[in-house]
Formats: structure tokens, sequence, C-alpha cells
């Protein structure tokens, strides 16, 4: 039996669902050692009531994408959904439309600092675990050339925030990080881990 069939074997029979596309998120899971598949439904709402603030915004949208594969899961599956938010000045700053739009967000974000947060639910039949983790990243002043050759080289559409951490403007540009380096690429995966050891009973 190789290392991947026993970690899932631990995971107390569970086949664990990946609900993300995200290339991060699949690496980062993937760097647990856990036998996973991915689904993913399209056009899942993300939208959320304006009355939630910081960490409230990303567990509730996660939520919601738990509850739209709950639906459909079998017995034995585990659904992973999560969902990370930029936050800066009490404001969300999602997926940019254009490239206009990337470079207005990047020129917010330059000379200071923000919030990365990322909610995750984790689903069963009989059970959901939800968690938030919040990163506070530091970004030095960043020029108008630097940030159009970024959003130009690197598309970061899908982003949100307009940047990945990982990428050329996360060398640059990133001076410090207060929390989980991981969480700002999409997935707080030492607090996944400790969830599904506690909660689930993994034992790698």
């Amino acid at each position: 039996m190789d290392a991947q069939q026993h970690s899932l074997r631990m995971v107390e029979g569970y086949q664990v669902i990946l609900a993300s596309n995200s290339p991060r998120r699949k690496e980062l899971l993937g760097g647990l050692g856990i036998s996973f598949k991915v689904r993913t439904i399209q056009d899942i709402d993300e939208s959320y009531p304006d009355t939630l603030r910081g960490e409230e915004i990303p567990i509730y949208i996660s939520g919601k994408k738990a509850e739209a594969y709950r639906q459909t899961m079998a017995d034995d599956e585990l659904i992973i959904t999560a969902d990370t938010i930029v936050y800066d000045n009490n404001k969300v700053l999602g997926k940019p439309r254009n490239r206009e739009e990337a470079i207005h967000m990047l020129r917010e974000l330059s000379g200071h600092a923000h919030e990365v947060i990322t909610g995750v639910s984790i689903v069963t039949k009989e059970k959901t675990v939800q968690f938030a983790s919040t990163s506070k990243v530091f970004f030095a002043a960043l020029t108008d050339e630097e940030i159009a050759y970024y959003v130009d080289a690197y598309q970061p559409f899908d982003k949100a925030g307009a940047y990945g951490i990982q990428e050329w403007i996360g060398f640059v540009g990133v001076t410090r990080i207060e929390g989980s380096y991981f969480n700002v690429m999409g997935l707080p995966i030492q607090r996944l881990y400790t969830e599904l050891k506690k909660e689930f009973l993994w034992k790698p």
C-alpha cells in the first residue's frame, strides 16, 4: 500500500473531495499526502449579506459552496470548500474584471498592510466544521511601472486582490507576513491538517 492510499484510509474511510479548481489549493492539499479528487460546480452564488465583516464573509461563502455539494454527496464523501478574500480598510477586494481594475487594486494595496482571509468548510453527511484564517500582508510601495509589468505579464484576473503572493509581485513587493503564508496562497493548510486530525480522526 503506498503512502497516499494509507493516508486516505486513515480519514475514517472518507473519500476526500476538493471543491475547487484552484491550482494553488490542489498543490497545498496534495502536500499533506492525502489522496483526493477534484469536483466543481459552476456558477455557485457567492454573494453575501452586507452586514458581514472580516472572517464572517469567507466563512459564509465557503458554507454556501458546501451546501451546493451537500445535495449530491455520497455517504462516504468528505467535501472541502474554501473562499479567500483580500480585506483592505474594511473593504473586500475581489477578482479584478479587467486590466484597469487590477492596476487600481494594486495601487490601493501598495505601501501598507492588508489582510488575506480564507474561510474553509469541511462537510460530511453527519458533520460540518468551519473556520477562518487571517494573515496580515505588508506591501512595499510599488511604482506604476512595477504594477503594470506584473498585471501584463501575469494576468492576475483569477486572484482576489489582483495578486498571487507566489508570483513576481510577492518576491519584490511583500516585505513581511504575520500569519500563514499558505493561507495567502488560498488554503490555511496547517489549520486544515489540525481540523482533520481533531474532527475526522485522520492519522498520517
